[in-house]
């Protein structure tokens, strides 16, 4: 091929730099003094370093390195860090986390095992003496003193101003299944709840966690590419199977017996968000099992029993989706805002501090993502691209996001940032920090000073050796507006026709068609091969309002993939260069089984496959995330049944290849496994490529080697005639 050379050379930097993502800065915090403080890697090395950005100089300064801080030695990770690096897709390492105490004076730097504190603005250093064992999720205290950490599933704290002082075990857990001070794997993986364990905003108390996995069924990853370590335990719920059972309790430095909260846990078994603000409440959003509902707890803490009050709920016929960034408490602690759905999109709104809801701060055409933070008599926010004229322009807007500022006072809202693409937002004390995937290509980080100065964050990021040719294109079906992200080989030729990749993910809470470039560099990578290359967001994925994603209510695939058809077969009869008669599906994860699910029910217009980390039976997945949307086993066995890759194995007709990392302990390898069972009982054969690794392949070698074979299989089966090789 004509491409074949800068193609590979692309593949190899695309792998070797994880996805061109290094390089680039990662804001870790802001200090009250305006500094930035981010993690960098180097272009081509996994391993970050702390820097600091002085707003007035716009000057950055190296404040600590990995391998400064442990002089040479190797970071370890215990086996819940590495858990935590897989829920938060992780996969660099070095200094990835940093604390700032309220003055911003001291900084926690963590590393594997060892825990550091940094003297700022003079950056003295000084390591922890915490004793054996890993320290997990370690945290600051506001006022720099202490570090509370979780070790062997019980809670800790050190004197972070005294050398050599040792630490203090302030909980005791009574039974290797209850834990304190660690979020258990639904809130973590599927709640986009971290953390368990949070400081007083004055310092001399801590709010714990704690989980009782007593009824949740264990489940053992065992490594088979290392037989000689023993399989790892781990609590893992399943649809229908009991959770963990979580509560909170207040425990006090001075010691003492901690404070339980008491609230429904019946009806809220989930804590999905907590918020400990300086002025106001304790603050605790909570669903039900299945999510039909929310509710806003103020837990009040001056009595000697805490009590615990209800601000507000919602309940949605579907499932709720938690709100990003809220319940945000005023600086007063008069009132606080809150986002809801309840309006067909998201919507902005201010309650006083019983919870009433004094106005509503913007319009369901905002599209509305996030809050990010308070600005004096403003509130930033993440939202589209804005309001538009027609639903076609409507479509386009959602592919961006953008910061917007709106009046607390009411009024129209307005948009921060003017640079086309999709923008993510942090600020404090007056500074905003925005890195915006752009439309025209990288990626940029740059805070907004108070002074009203614009610093670009310093990237050493690569500038990727293809350039993307994609073309957003909006498609009409029925009353809905579809945008197709469309990639074809650079100097494609009008009149020839060219076989068809659809890359999908298709899924819940995924946007994959937006207006970012560079996030179609793989896509450019096929098209340079020969090959059209397509994307669709059909409905049930985010961002296009209440009604469009919650079609997937109790059956999370036959809505998308018709959709993803029917607008694959209108783009095609628009566009001669597409042939439907040479069409792949290919996909990870959720989009793994979409595909799978693709080839088995259409093999009249899907001729190949790849499937990787699929979930092949509902059943198999986690009680967070499955129950949310096709519900409790009991109340949808029809639903589960339809729906699993298992009861539809007989239909394989086309070639299939399974990609899975035995020890992903996200989508189990015994999914692949149970499809290939059902395959092979049914007389039918997929191609399995078996990984040593888990849900995510960061290390280069494979990702090299895995999109080689996606590639071989594609040319194989979509490249000669039809019908050949299938």
């Amino acid at each position: 091929m004509s491409h074949a050379l800068p193609q590979e050379a692309f593949l190899t930097q695309y792998a070797e730099t994880l996805q061109l993502r290094l390089g680039t800065p990662t804001v870790l915090a802001i200090a009250p003094d305006g500094a930035v403080l981010f993690s960098r890697t180097p272009a081509r090395s996994f391993g970050a370093d702390l820097y600091e950005l002085e707003p007035r100089s716009g000057q950055t300064r190296l404040l600590a390195t990995a391998d400064g801080l442990l002089a040479g030695g190797a970071e370890a990770l215990s086996d819940g860090e590495k858990a935590r690096r897989e829920r938060t897709r992780t996969a660099t390492r070095g200094i990835l986390y940093a604390e700032l105490s309220a003055a911003g004076d001291v900084v926690l730097v963590p590393l594997g095992e060892r825990v550091f504190v940094l003297s700022r603005p003079g950056g003295a250093c000084r390591e922890l003496t915490l004793g054996e064992g890993f320290p997990y999720d370690p945290r600051l205290s506001p006022d720099g003193r202490h570090v509370a950490f979780v070790r062997d599933g019980d809670v800790w704290v050190c004197d972070a101003v005294t050398p050599g002082a040792a630490p203090r075990r302030l909980t005791t857990r009574p039974h290797p299944d209850i834990e304190y001070g660690t979020a258990e794997l639904v809130a973590a993986e599927e709640l986009r709840r971290h953390r368990g364990l949070w400081w007083a905003p004055d310092s001399q108390s801590l709010l714990v966690q704690r989980s009782d996995a007593r009824q949740v069924d264990t489940l053992y990853v065992a490594d088979a590419r290392h037989p000689d370590r023993a399989p790892v335990p781990f609590k893992y719920p399943r649809p229908g199977r009991p959770n963990v059972i979580v509560d909170l309790g207040v425990i006090s430095l001075a010691g003492g017996e901690p404070r339980w909260i008491t609230w429904d846990l019946a009806r809220w078994p989930y804590l999905a968000h907590v918020q400990w603000p300086a002025r106001g409440p304790l603050t605790l959003v909570v669903l039900d099992r299945e999510q039909y509902e929310q509710a806003v707890l103020a837990v009040e803490l001056e009595a000697s029993e805490p009590q615990v009050r209800e601000l507000l709920s919602e309940r949605d016929a579907a499932w709720v989706n938690l709100p990003a960034g809220a319940p945000l408490w005023l600086d007063d602690g008069a009132g606080f805002l809150w986002l809801t759905e309840a309006r067909g999109d998201w919507t902005l709104e201010l309650h006083d501090a019983r919870g009433a809801h004094l106005r509503s701060l913007s319009e369901p055409s905002l599209g509305l993502r996030s809050l990010v933070a308070l600005d004096g008599d403003h509130v930033l926010v993440v939202a589209s691209a804005g309001p538009a004229s027609d639903p076609a322009a409507a479509a386009l807007a959602a592919c961006e996001a953008h910061v917007w500022r709106i009046p607390l006072a009411g009024g129209a809202p307005v948009r921060v940032t003017q640079v086309a693409g999709v923008s993510t937002a942090v600020a404090r004390h007056g500074q905003l920090v925005v890195t915006t995937a752009r439309a025209d290509g990288g990626v940029v980080t740059t805070l907004h000073a108070s002074a009203g100065r614009a610093v670009e964050l310093p990237s050493v990021r690569e500038a990727p050796l293809l350039s993307p040719t994609t073309e957003l294109i909006t498609v009409a079906l029925e009353e809905r507006q579809h945008v197709v992200a469309v990639t074809r080989p650079t100097g494609a030729r009008a009149g020839q026709r060219y076989p068809v990749l659809l890359k999908v993910y298709g899924g819940p809470h995924v946007q994959y068609v937006t207006n970012s470039r560079d996030s179609y560099l793989m896509d450019q990578w096929y098209a340079e091969a020969g090959f059209v290359v397509v994307r669709v967001d059909a409905r049930g994925t985010p961002n296009r309002g209440r009604a469009w994603e919650r079609a997937t209510l109790h059956d999370l695939i036959s809505t998308p993939l018709a959709e993803q058809i029917a607008v694959l077969r209108a783009l095609a009869a628009t566009d001669p260069m597409l042939d439907l008669q040479r069409v792949g599906v290919f996909g990870w994860s959720f989009g793994g089984y979409f595909s799978a699910m693709a080839l088995l029910l259409h093999p009249e217009l899907f001729q190949v496959a790849v499937a990787g980390a699929p979930v092949t039976d509902w059943s198999l997945y986690d009680t967070g995330y499955t129950e949310r949307y096709l519900k409790l086993p009991a109340h949808n066995r029809a639903g589960y049944h339809a729906t699993s890759l298992l009861t539809h194995a007989s239909k394989l007709e086309r070639p299939l290849l399974l990609i899975h990392g035995t020890t992903d302990d996200n989508v189990h390898f015994a999914h692949t496994l149970a499809l290939i069972e059902a395959l092979y009982v049914a007389g039918k054969r997929a191609e399995v490529i078996a990984l040593s690794g888990t849900h995510m392949v960061p290390d280069p070698r494979l990702a090299l080697a895995r999109e080689r074979a996606h590639l071989e299989l594609f040319r194989k089966h979509l490249t000669e005639p039809v019908g050949a090789g299938a």
